[in-house]
């Protein structure tokens, strides 16, 4: 089998997983690519099971997303909301019209007693969508932000109070009793495995929290690639510095590197922050630098198509060592 054709794990969460998952689906063959996404975002409200991640994900890959968001569908309209607003209902979390149709249907079917992935699967073919996208389970896991004022459910958290108090601690409740997906566990014939510029701390390390993954992941041969989510001390998108510093670690993309320090063979580092390739290459840890801000679907493909030429080029020294 060529190299070409091995699979390729993805872990993501959020716009930036998103991004890359595109760029990684456009250079990739269909089948050579499976999506692995966080579902420790996942919430009920308004009695509609909601899960972000897997929706900003598969909104990105079908080419329905808003473009100016990131997330939610593009061409929206808010219908319901404002009704639900003159109804005196909550509506701080916004759901459009459009995006209400997938928390409907996901519902409806998870109720009936199908699985999340059974749902996301079919949910993703019905967008077009060609590559396998996964759930990280099918168990509930919830994330979990402590506070000043205290426990916070992570939506609570993010979208209710902007990410305003401060983080203590991150954890994520129903992890310790949870099935990973398969796809998590199979490292045969696998090219890669690609940590997609997501927030490492809600978004790759719910992942990386269902028993089983992490180990798997410390003991594979397979090249681990993570992708920068942090580019001059600042995040691309989401609370991602905002939680180095709050945590307690360096608010850089060496403070990135060194919390997946021993599950990763290489980093791809932004050039603007091309200074600090020395120290995170003394971690033990190879380092690419590019571009890796993507505004483009041009971008993506790009930024897709060096991390896998690392991803080779790791796989050839692995070889060797």
């Amino acid at each position: 089998m060529s190299q070409d054709n091995r699979r390729v794990l993805a872990l993501a969460g959020g716009v930036g997983g998103a991004k890359l998952a595109l760029g990684l689906s456009a250079v990739l063959p269909a089948d050579a690519l499976t999506v692995a996404v966080n579902t420790a975002d996942d919430f009920e409200h308004l009695g509609l099971s909601i899960s972000p991640d897997l929706d900003t994900v598969m909104y990105t890959l079908s080419g329905l997303a808003n473009p100016e968001t990131g997330w939610g569908r593009r061409d929206e309209s808010w219908n319901a909301m404002a009704a639900l607003e003159q109804l005196g209902g909550e509506t701080w979390f916004r759901l459009g019209d459009k995006d209400l149709a997938t928390h409907i249907e996901r519902t409806r079917r998870l109720r009936a007693g199908e699985t999340l992935s059974a749902v996301t699967r079919d949910l993703a073919q019905r967008l077009g969508i060609k590559c396998a996208v996964v759930p990280m389970t099918d168990s509930p896991v919830r994330t979990v932000v402590t506070a000043d004022q205290g426990d916070l459910a992570f939506q609570d958290w993010f979208v209710r109070l902007r990410c305003e108090p401060a983080v203590r601690r991150i954890r994520f409740a129903g992890a310790d009793k949870a099935r990973a997906n398969p796809a998590l566990l199979d490292m045969v014939k696998l090219r890669g495995v690609v940590f997609c510029p997501s927030n490492p701390f809600v978004s790759v390390a719910p992942i990386l929290a269902i028993p089983g993954v992490r180990m798997t992941l410390q003991q594979t041969r397979v090249p681990r690639v993570a992708v920068t989510p942090i580019v001059g001390g600042q995040a691309i998108k989401g609370p991602a510095a905002k939680m180095l510093a709050e945590l307690g670690h360096d608010v850089s993309a060496l403070g990135v590197a060194r919390y997946y320090k021993g599950l990763i063979d290489g980093f791809v580092l932004d050039q603007a922050d091309a200074s600090l390739k020395a120290e995170i290459e003394g971690l033990g840890i190879k380092v690419h630098v590019a571009d890796t801000m993507m505004h483009t679907d041009n971008d993506k493909r790009r930024l897709a198509a060096a991390t896998l030429e690392f991803v080779d080029a790791l796989a050839r020294s692995l070889q060797h060592s």
